[in-house]
């Protein structure tokens, strides 16, 4: 019975071990929203990840979790490290929608219009890559065909994803 209780004690100390330290992984969602013609953009972060990423690139002191103006810090940096771009290679412009937290992720959004016939689009996803070579994002396309997804390592800077027309 003491074996199982320390073994059971183990595992959970473990288990408490892993979710204290970073996940290194984003997931975005670009969705197809054909009601309003737009593209909606939701990048999903762990809040962790996102508190060490502020701390290591813009300030040893920012606090994300109660400074609005960290929170918008990090926004402006997700943005710039994310790009869509139409299958004839038009930039898609994307603006900031807002942000929030919501238990342990940090999301951000951003939206843009349609555009008339997209058949195709090349994504850029960075983020924190520049920060963490072993930062994993994970890209979803939903709403325009069956679900697709992209992930993005270290050495990918664009990827391409077809779309039905």
């Amino acid at each position: 019975m003491k074996i199982r209780v320390l073994i059971a004690s183990l595992f959970f100390f473990m288990i408490g071990n892993v979710n204290a330290h970073q996940q290194k992984t984003a997931v975005t969602t670009i969705s197809f929203n054909h009601r309003v013609n737009t593209i909606e953009v939701m990048h999903k972060f762990y809040l962790h990840d996102a508190e060490h990423a502020v701390r290591d690139l813009f300030d040893p002191s920012a606090d994300i979790l109660s400074s609005k103006a960290t929170q918008n810090t990090f926004a402006d940096y997700v943005q710039h490290q994310f790009a869509i771009e139409s299958n004839d290679g038009k930039p898609l412009p994307l603006t900031f929608v807002g942000l929030e937290l919501d238990g342990k992720y940090l999301w951000i959004y951003q939206e843009t219009n349609i555009p008339e016939k997209i058949s195709g689009m090349s994504i850029s996803n960075g983020a924190l890559q520049d920060l963490w070579p072993s930062q994993v994002n994970l890209v979803n396309i939903e709403g325009q065909g069956k679900l697709q997804s992209l992930l993005f390592e270290h050495s990918d800077r664009w990827l391409t994803v077809s779309l039905p027309e």
